[in-house]
């Protein structure tokens, strides 16, 4: 079964490709990272010149001229999209309320530094505690619920500077 690979080059030009393309190409690996590549008969000289796999993303040298590829397949598309990329995190600004309840208890005040896991306050929703702890390292900027108040969901509760 054929695969699909977004390729983006120097981070303006994409493009997609086909694995059965890939396979197809006329290529000899001459040396580790360089590779002579046939094309309509016309010669490549081809140099991998840096790489992190885990980001997929490559420096390539093309008959002297340098560019950075940046490679995505379908999984990554579908991980993408879903808002689950690796390795990239979502810098979040404010903590709502992810349903109604009472507020039991609120640990933080405005100034105060956090870090990830910090506990925040205490939800109680159907009976039962829910603690609400920091998503990322950051500084309180504003807290707008009060103990024993009781709040919406999707209602503001703590905002990050």
């Amino acid at each position: 079964m054929s695969q699909k690979f977004n390729v983006k080059t120097n981070g303006l030009n994409q493009f997609e490709i086909d694995s059965d393309v890939i396979n197809s190409i006329d290529s000899v690996e001459v040396k580790q990272n360089t590779f002579h590549l046939l094309d309509n008969n016309k010669p490549f000289k081809i140099e991998i010149t840096e790489s992190d796999f885990l980001k997929k993303a490559y420096t390539v040298k093309v008959n002297n001229n340098l560019y950075t590829v940046q490679i995505e397949d379908q999984l990554d598309a579908l991980i993408k999209a879903m808002g689950f990329e690796v390795g990239a995190s979502k810098v979040i600004d404010n903590i709502k309320a992810p349903m109604p309840g009472l507020i039991l208890d609120i640990m933080v005040k405005p100034g105060d530094e956090v870090s990830v896991n910090t506990p925040l306050l205490i939800l109680e929703a159907m009976k039962m505690e829910n603690s609400i702890v920091s998503p990322r390292d950051g500084v309180i900027k504003s807290v707008t619920g009060t103990k024993g108040s009781t709040v919406d969901k999707g209602e503001l509760l703590i905002e990050f500077e």
